[in-house]
């Protein structure tokens, strides 16, 4: 992170008329969400499944809660719980300012499942979660097309070995297995009715704004949902692009911004650039 590179950012912030927020997992490790970067960071967050040599991609797919539901909602469950219990950090509230000064306003798109921009303020309208959302269910065979709010279910997780032990939601309308809404690996199940809409309603508010400024935030290259669209708005409509990433913060072009550090750190260093001006 080099003075330079914080003041560039600054510029194009501030002469943008609408902002764009796009995030991947690295925005949550500010909240202290876990990082499964790796097998070593998934299995430090989850020992129980480290004992089992269970990998993210083996255990967050539709096949476990087919053939072991129980752990397939206590990895879940868990999530649930702890997205539910964490605050969001403090740079969620730095960007929507930005946003909220800025003559179109602002959107986000995400690949996160926490529901953090909801919990931190941003509204639902421009907002769009590309994977769905932890917060919403759906049925597991699937018997229809339909999503709903996973607020009445309360999980209660052995935490020892990764397992739910209380009973797992139903699907209303057959009473099925329900699951999360979320897109899963080797997910041919998934219901993307709800994220599909709030893409759409995205692009038409994207459609009309001149000046589009994106900041992206901890989204990587092995899972480059985030990143795709962040170039498809330099590439079509002209946006200019702010990258902040510890590792991966090559930008496309010449004249987009590359900071190299963590969300919150690289967020508050911008801000205290605005606030001086």
């Amino acid at each position: 992170m080099t003075d330079d590179a914080i003041q560039r950012a600054a510029d194009l912030i501030g002469d943008a008329d609408a902002l764009l927020v796009a995030a991947g997992a690295g925005m949550g490790i500010d909240s202290g969400m876990p990082d499964f970067r790796g097998p070593g960071g998934f299995w430090v967050a989850y020992p129980a499944l480290a004992k089992r040599g269970l990998e993210f991609h083996r255990v967050a797919s539709p096949c476990t809660f087919e053939t072991d539901p129980a752990l397939a909602w206590g990895f879940y469950g868990h999530r649930l719980n702890l997205y539910r219990t964490t605050e969001p950090h403090a740079g969620f509230g730095i960007l929507r300012g930005w946003g909220e000064r800025m003559l179109y306003g602002y959107g986000a798109f995400t690949s996160n499942v926490d529901g953090h921009f909801q919990r931190a303020g941003f509204g639902t309208k421009r907002l769009a979660e590309c994977h769905g959302s932890i917060h919403q269910l759906q049925c597991s065979v699937p018997c229809g097309t339909a999503i709903w709010p996973a607020d009445e279910f309360k999980p209660e997780v052995d935490a020892e070995n990764c397992l739910l032990v209380n009973e797992p939601p139903r699907c209303p309308w057959c009473g099925a297995l329900a699951r999360p809404n979320i897109l899963m690996f080797g997910d041919g199940a998934w219901q993307d009715a709800r994220s599909s809409a709030q893409e759409s309603y995205l692009r038409n508010w994207l459609d009309g704004v001149q000046r589009l400024v994106v900041v992206e935030l901890g989204a990587g290259t092995a899972v480059p949902s985030v990143r795709h669209f962040s170039h498809e708005l330099v590439a079509y409509h002209g946006a200019r692009l702010v990258r902040i990433n510890p590792r991966e913060a090559t930008v496309p072009m010449r004249n987009d911004v590359s900071i190299a550090g963590p969300a919150l750190a690289s967020l508050l260093a911008i801000e205290a650039d605005l606030r001086r001006r």
